[in-house]
C-alpha cells in the first residue's frame, strides 16, 4: 500500500509558476511510474503527466513545454514544476503511483488533491 500526500498548490496569476510535491510512503509491488492527474469543475480528471522508474516522462498535449514532471528517488518524492499558468490550468491536482505496462500508464494510488487556481 503506498500513502501519498500532496502539497503546493495555491493560487497563483496567469503567467506564474508553481510546484507541487507529492510524498510517497509505503511500498507497492506493481509500482513502476508515477503521475499527475487533474481535475476541473465539471470536467473528467485528465492525466497531465506521468514519470517511469527509468526516468522516462510523458505530458498532456496542453501542458507540453510548460510543465515538468521528476521525481526524487532518495527523498520518494515527485514533483510537477508548472511553468506560464493559465486559467486553463485550474483543478485539483492529484498525485498517483501506477504501472506503466504496454504503452499506458494505468494509476493504481491516489493522494488526497491539492487545488491550484490562477486568475487571469
Amino acid at each position: 500500500q503506498v500513502h501519498l500526500v500532496e502539497s503546493g498548490g495555491g493560487l497563483v496569476q496567469a503567467g506564474g509558476s508553481l510546484t507541487l510535491s507529492c510524498a510517497a510512503s509505503g511500498s507497492g509491488f506493481s509500482i513502476n511510474a508515477w503521475g499527475w492527474y487533474r481535475q476541473a469543475p465539471g470536467e473528467q480528471r485528465e492525466l497531465v503527466a506521468y514519470v517511469r522508474t527509468g526516468g522516462s516522462t510523458n505530458y498532456a498535449d496542453s501542458v507540453k513545454g510548460r510543465f515538468t514532471i521528476s521525481r526524487d528517488n532518495a527523498k520518494n518524492t515527485v514533483y510537477l514544476q508548472m511553468n506560464s499558468l493559465k486559467p486553463e490550468d485550474t483543478a485539483v491536482y492529484y498525485c498517483n503511483a501506477g504501472r506503466y505496462s504496454n504503452g499506458a500508464y494505468f494509476p493504481l494510488s491516489w493522494g488526497q488533491g491539492t487545488q491550484v487556481t490562477v486568475s487571469s
